[in-house]
């Protein structure tokens, strides 16, 4: 994330220290980005050891080519096809996971891509833009309902049937394609604003977070990034929004805790079923320099877990 037009990582100390890299160890940066914390990776890594990136932006993969290094490697797949992805670079068990959940900067910067209201372009969303429907796409053909739902659920937008009705009645006066079209029918539709906050905010974020089907994916990858590590390996994780945050402290919290057996079993203590993962510290949250360097850092919360 950033403040500007350049890349900043957030947490990026803080998260490469959380994983405890070993010289000759393997790990998977499954989200690439602008590759702040590959680079970080590899300077702690030996000569032996292996670092496996992965991203679903184009761009993104073409800004990794530049990243020459034979213990490198970066593959154009979602970090939900972590499993594939690492299958598909002979990697069977590796020492570290780190996700970066979100946008990224670049992302946001770039308006052509459709991820900002502050910029006038085609309502796109789609980090990976070779493949999937579009939010104009979307917006065009989905019901009341689900506009409705889609809003209020990744949005936590209190007049989302609102703007879900402005929506649907706009577009039958002509098509709804660029992101200023967009905006303007959400600003018309909310009432009431957080100071300081664009009314198009939450709305902006719940169409990115459906496009991308970003929770999903976050949903399907912890459990193939606990199946890849090996024991003692770390799993640690970003996230920049509740409900992100949410899933991430749910999985680390299943993991960390005995299964539960019904009532009434006749077991001593050392025949319980021992967890699978401990957490490692508390969340941590950027400090209040970085923020001040980085605004877009202010809602990033990190998670970190051991395999046991």
């Amino acid at each position: 994330m950033s403040s500007g037009g350049a890349h900043v990582t957030v947490l990026l100390e803080e998260a490469v220290d959380s994983l405890a890299i070993k010289k000759d160890g393997v790990y998977v940066d499954a989200t690439f980005g602008r590759g702040g914390h590959s680079r970080r990776i590899l300077e702690a890594l030996g000569e032996h050891g292996r670092l496996i990136a992965l991203d679903r932006d184009p761009q993104a993969i073409r800004a990794g080519a530049a990243l020459l290094d034979a213990r490198f490697r970066l593959v154009h797949r979602a970090f939900g096809e972590l499993a594939e992805a690492a299958a598909e670079v002979g990697v069977a068990a590796v020492d570290g996971v780190l996700l970066d959940v979100g946008v990224s900067s670049p992302q946001i910067d770039d308006g052509e891509r459709g991820f900002s209201f502050r910029h006038d372009a085609p309502l796109d969303m789609r980090m990976d833009t070779t493949q999937g429907e579009t939010a104009a796409e979307w917006l065009a053909r989905a019901e009341l309902k689900e506009i409705t739902e889609v809003i209020r659920d990744y949005g936590e937008e209190r007049f989302a049937f609102q703007i879900a009705k402005k929506v649907v009645s706009a577009r039958l006066e002509q098509p709804i394609v660029t992101t200023g079209q967009f905006a303007a029918l959400v600003r018309e539709a909310v009432r009431t604003r957080e100071p300081g906050q664009d009314a198009a905010t939450r709305s902006f974020q719940a169409l990115r977070i459906h496009i991308n089907q970003e929770l999903r994916q976050l949903e399907v990858v912890l459990p193939q990034a606990f199946d890849l590590l090996k024991p003692g390996g770390r799993l640690v994780v970003i996230a920049f929004h509740s409900l992100e945050d949410r899933i991430v402290k749910n999985f680390m919290r299943a993991q960390s805790t005995a299964d539960a057996l019904p009532k009434g079993l006749p077991l001593r203590a050392d025949q319980l079923p021992p967890p699978k993962m401990r957490l490692i510290g508390k969340a941590i949250k950027p400090s209040a320099a970085e923020v001040a360097a980085n605004p877009r850092a202010r809602s990033a919360v990190m998670r970190v877990a051991e395999k046991l």
